[in-house]
Formats: structure tokens, C-alpha cells, sequence
């Protein structure tokens, strides 16, 4: 359904938050956390389900945090502001991720989890495609470890 481009280390990477129209046309909050839950229950099953929790309690709280990340970025309301510490909201995402070595295979099984999710969605074809831009693009930004048994951060530009 949707295309994968390969991460290029040092690359800069554009990117652009998806259109508050996603976040309307999901149904809001409710709406959001029915794709966001399905998606983590998707990554739950998956090659890179090592990376979360495996209690069950400490999971749901990773759906909740992260069903409010989803949230805030997609135009709705500031419900993951208190999580950031005052950081800019993209910066700290990507910064979140330097904790874990991301290799391109680990983002391609996250997004491919994240497609799965994303089918099962009735929306506009066009709003999803503008969702699916800003994961494929921003996602870039949390691989840190590569092939060649390299490591590196991307930096946060906020220019982009």
C-alpha cells in the first residue's frame, strides 16, 4: 500500500505534522485511540515487540502516553505537553528513542504494523496518505543504529 524509502545516515529529513484534518476525520480523541491501541496490540505481535513492555499493565500505559503524543501532533488538543518537560514536542520524540538501538529493519516492522492499523481505518484515501507522509518522513529521525555497525543521532532541525 505504501512506500518505504531507505534512511540515509546524516541525511537531513523534511518533514511535515499530518493535517488536523486526520486527527477530525479518526474521530478525535476516541477515534485516535481505537487506531493507536489496534497498532500497538499489531506491534505487541511483531519482530520488534522487545522494544515495549511485556506487562501488560506498563504496555497500556505505553498506548495511553503514546495515543496522546498522537494526538497533540495531529492538531488536537495539548494532552502530551506535560510528558516533553518544555522540549519542543519532535525533538523530544526523536531524543526519546536514542535509549534504544533502531536499526532501518526495526522502522520498516513499525511502519509495516502501523500499515496493518492504518487499512482497517474509512477515511478519505488522501488523509491518510498525508498521516502516512509524516510517519514515513519522521521516523527517519529515530533510527540510530546502521548495518555497517555505525551509530548515529539524528539532530533535531526545527526548521524542517
Amino acid at each position: 500500500m505504501y512506500e518505504v524509502s531507505k534512511v540515509v545516515k546524516g541525511e537531513d529529513i523534511s518533514y511535515k505534522h499530518p493535517s488536523a484534518e486526520f486527527y477530525k476525520a479518526i474521530g478525535g480523541e476516541e477515534g485516535m485511540k481505537e487506531l493507536m491501541y489496534d497498532f500497538y496490540d499489531i506491534i505487541y505481535e511483531s519482530d520488534i515487540a522487545h522494544f515495549f513492555p511485556q506487562d501488560e499493565d506498563e504496555f497500556e500505559a505505553v498506548k495511553e502516553k503514546n495515543t496522546k503524543f498522537f494526538i497533540q501532533i495531529c492538531g488536537g488538543p495539548k494532552v502530551y505537553e506535560s510528558e516533553t518537560g518544555g522540549m519542543n514536542l519532535d525533538e523530544f520524540m526523536i531524543r526519546l528513542h536514542d535509549d534504544f538501538s533502531i536499526y532501518e529493519k526495526s522502522r520498516y516492522e513499525w511502519l509495516g504494523c502501523m500499515e496493518e492499523a492504518l487499512r482497517k481505518v474509512k477515511i478519505d484515501q488522501a488523509i491518510k496518505d498525508n498521516f502516512w507522509a509524516y510517519l514515513e518522513s519522521f521516523s527517519k529521525l529515530t533510527v540510530n543504529t546502521f548495518s555497517d555497525g555505525s551509530v548515529y543521532y539524528a539532530k533535531y532541525n526545527p526548521s524542517q
